[in-house]
């Protein structure tokens, strides 16, 4: 099933239905009013809310509606936490090269993680706002999963078992603040402003062949001021699945339901094994600035494609094998910030 939450309703919105095709949905009246009381009553919930499925699909759910992405928030306007992993070690290797660091070898055996802000997401077509141009604000393409309870010390099997939500996010990074901050030994923190996802959430069951049960193998969509910027196959050169993500991150300590796990910037190698190419030169592109920034560094000395600028409009999507939109977008024009 297809779920997403509307701005309407407090700080937590309002859980509707989406119907396969995005264009009918159903409010989740009586079943529950928000998307974590469904996480937190799983077993309870998720039946119920199959039937009310069904029925929206088969055109018979009382109460129905056109569905209007652009009124979503993220599916879970909050949560309790957020980890994003980086699974795509090209992305990683690239990254770390624009900074003049190397990579430890145990970055091909250890997943790298960190915990961004959960209290304040965007919603899909919410604008990124910042105060300046000169943060190097970046965007960066990812696929999540929402869990269910985690226990600490949980094996890989155990963690597939939690997966119950897929959706997309544009993890947004302030390029120019991350050196200085890492250099501190603590971690990401002004330099990871707030997340975006995708309008609507899906159950991995949904996907059909897409979904292995760790990875999800379809092209993540990515463009630019209404040009192709990335088409990366997010299933290709994912060095660490959901699984193991999971895991990772409840290793010493347990998951709460609505826990969200990210991917990491979905990264391609070219076909030749070296960096992406643009999507322009016959290549599937890339999911953040960073990497052809870096890509020309390589090749030319020097970057030559700027951070966002205020003005500037960034689209991410996933397609199915027909060409049906799977999350809605994620649409967001950059702005300068007020108080």
């Amino acid at each position: 099933m297809k779920l997403a939450t509307l701005r309407a309703g407090g700080r937590d919105g309002t859980l509707i239905l989406v119907s396969t095709d995005l264009t009918r949905a159903v409010p989740a009246t009586g079943i529950a009013a928000t998307l974590q009381a469904v996480l937190d009553t799983w077993a309870e919930a998720a039946p119920k809310l199959q039937a009310l499925w069904a029925q929206l699909e088969a055109g018979t759910a009382a109460g129905s509606f056109a569905f209007d992405e652009t009124a979503c928030h993220s599916p879970l306007p909050r949560a309790y936490q957020w980890c994003d992993g980086s699974a795509y070690v090209n992305h990683v290797e690239l990254v770390r090269k624009a900074r003049g660091a190397a990579m430890p070898e145990s970055f091909w055996t250890d997943p790298l993680m960190y915990q961004g802000g959960s209290d304040a997401f965007l919603a899909p077509r919410a604008p990124i706002s910042m105060a300046s141009e000169d943060y190097g604000i970046d965007f960066e393409g990812e696929v999540a999963v929402v869990v269910d309870d985690v226990p600490m010390g949980a094996d890989r099997a155990t963690a597939a078992k939690a997966i119950r939500l897929v959706m997309l996010v544009n993890d947004v990074s302030l390029r120019n603040l991350i050196p200085n901050e890492l250099a501190k030994g603590f971690g990401f923190f002004q330099s990871k402003p707030s997340s975006a996802f995708s309008p609507v959430a899906l159950t991995p069951e949904v996907l059909g062949v897409a979904w292995d049960g760790g990875k999800l193998h379809l092209p993540l969509l990515v463009s630019l001021n209404g040009q192709p910027f990335g088409k990366a196959d997010a299933g290709v050169d994912m060095t660490f699945d959901f699984p193991t993500l999971i895991a990772h991150a409840a290793k010493t300590r347990p998951l709460s339901a609505g826990a969200i796990i990210g991917s990491g910037t979905v990264s391609n190698r070219d076909l030749g094994g070296g960096p992406g190419r643009p999507v322009a030169d016959g290549g599937l592109g890339y999911s953040c600035l960073a990497e052809v920034r870096m890509v020309e560094t390589l090749l030319h000395g020097g970057a030559r494609t700027p951070f966002l600028r205020f003005g500037d409009r960034v689209r991410i999507e996933m397609k199915d094998a027909s060409g049906a939109s799977l999350f809605g977008a994620i649409e967001q024009t950059v702005e300068t910030y007020t108080a």
